[in-house]
């Protein structure tokens, strides 16, 4: 391949050298540098690939891909572009052969709900004999191949390779989930998407390394809608206007207010011992009742992005139904069944309106207690720390404050800040801060009618404690436990 052909969408100035050149292999990464390799040099938070060059070079590459000067011998090819990491999405798509043109992209954005939509919406299009590539927070499924994810939205490179592999394996279509640091940094540049979802907006990720305020944040998340066909919003959502304001796709919405495309009426909660669901009717451009086993309004927002998408692949109201009635995502909402007594879920809600939201839903359905069992992340902003702490001091009968992933900070640091939350509040709490523990309590001493949540952790299996992830999968943590309290 020439090295003309990956710059082929894109606007450079040879520096030196010739982009006639034959190269083998593209990567962002020095230590996959080869003979006959481009590189492209990423201003990263942690490290510039720009002070690669040197090992680079010694490794055989061929070319390299700049945004500011460097020094390189003679004999090695500098291209110069304005960012590197728009360059990289533009390039690994030509490498791939733009495999991203021979399926139907989906892409999820929003604060939260992308994870579960975006499950649904496979589950569904899976119904109807399509085969659907997915990429998203627990992992990236590609025919039968399941991969774990590292970020929400993967690099560029990994992007196309993962779209160029579903090729391979037959899929039609993909449903991916776009974080708003995937829209900042490119990652996600160069995707023709047939179409966009908005679930929602909150604030979240506003801090070191991420959104330097909630503006940033928010106009990342409109740059989806530049770049499908169709976008499917969230009509309910107070910033709907603001996201779609520069949106250059058609737009339908959904929602409970009555000028929405796909309206939700006559919605119930569904109780039942050991199940929390929700039904209600669909009106506007469908017309049928839907019933679902994960409980509350956000499963209704959900449900409804995932009917509104497949309206368009003219899936059949029983095809949806049926696929709806049957969802289950780990780590979302994810009952585990423990005693006849009480109910015990497994949630990712991570921050305060995620964590707000799950308690507000579950408090509808009158437990006689409802217990929530976290902790939050170490090296992120500290302000999430006090806002979950008193999100649930108001909303939890009793909170159990434990261990996340503590990463670089002390556990009970992180610990000591969401107290200081919950002490705004009259709520009960206790602080146990190995989680296994934290989980045995809320297990041994739970009441009938209880409803217990272990926040946080979600579908991950580890906890990292200073730069090393140690094996914890909460699923695991909660047979241990019931072992121990049967002996």
């Amino acid at each position: 391949m020439r090295l003309i052909q990956l710059l082929e969408r894109l606007e450079y100035k040879v520096l030196q050298g010739n982009e006639e050149i034959e190269i083998t292999t593209l990567t962002p990464d020095s230590r996959q540098a080869k003979t006959g390799s481009v590189f492209v040099c990423i201003s990263g938070a942690v490290s510039d690939g720009h002070t690669y060059v040197p090992e680079v070079v010694k490794s055989g590459a061929a070319a390299l891909i700049v945004e500011k000067a460097v020094e390189a011998p003679k004999h090695v090819t500098v291209i110069q572009v304005a960012d590197t990491r728009y360059a990289l999405a533009l390039m690994s798509a030509a490498y791939f052969g733009y495999p991203a043109e021979k399926l139907k992209v989906i892409g999820v954005t929003g604060t939260k709900g992308k994870t579960t939509t975006a499950y649904m919406i496979r589950s569904i299009l899976e119904e109807v004999g399509q085969k659907v590539g997915l990429i998203g927070t627990i992992e990236a499924i590609i025919g039968d191949r399941k991969i774990p994810a590292a970020n929400t939205t993967p690099e560029s490179y990994t992007i196309q390779q993962y779209f160029a592999q579903m090729v391979e394996a037959g899929c039609d279509s993909v449903v991916m989930e776009v974080s708003s640091q995937g829209l900042m940094l490119h990652r996600t540049a160069g995707i023709p998407f047939e179409i966009g979802i908005f679930t929602n907006l909150g604030h979240d990720h506003i801090g070191p390394n991420e959104h330097q305020d909630f503006e940033d944040y928010k106009r990342c998340k409109s740059l989806l809608f530049q770049q499908c066909r169709l976008g499917i919003a969230n009509g309910d959502d107070p910033y709907f206007a603001e996201v779609f304001q520069n949106a250059s796709c058609r737009t339908e919405t959904f929602g409970f207010q009555e000028d929405v495309d796909l309206r939700a009426v006559d919605m119930r909660l569904v109780s039942r011992p050991g199940y929390l669901g929700v039904a209600y009717h669909v009106t506007g451009l469908m017309d049928f009742e839907v019933e679902i086993d994960i409980p509350g309004t956000f499963s209704v927002y959900n449900s409804l992005t995932a009917i509104a998408v497949c309206r368009h692949f003219q899936v059949s109201v029983e095809k949806i139904q049926k696929a709806l009635k049957a969802i289950k995502v780990k780590g979302r909402i994810e009952m585990i069944k423990v005693s006849d007594d009480f109910t015990l879920m497994i949630d990712y809600a991570h921050n305060a309106m995620s964590l707000e939201s799950l308690l507000t839903t579950l408090k509808e359905y009158h437990p006689k207690r409802l217990v929530c069992v976290f902790g939050c992340g170490g090296n992120r902003s500290r302000d999430r720390r006090f806002e979950m702490g008193e999100v649930s001091g108001r909303l939890a009968d009793l909170t159990i404050i434990t261990s996340d992933n503590p990463r670089f900070e002390e556990p009970q640091a992180i610990i000591d800040d969401i107290r200081t939350g919950i002490e705004k509040t009259n709520g009960t709490y206790v602080e146990i801060c190995d989680r296994k523990e934290a989980i045995k309590y809320a297990i041994e001493y739970g009441q009938p009618g209880d409803v217990i949540v272990l926040a946080g952790k979600g579908h991950e299996d580890y906890q990292e404690i200073k730069g090393v992830k140690y094996d914890m999968d909460e699923r695991v943590l909660i047979t241990e436990v019931l072992e121990e309290l049967a002996k």
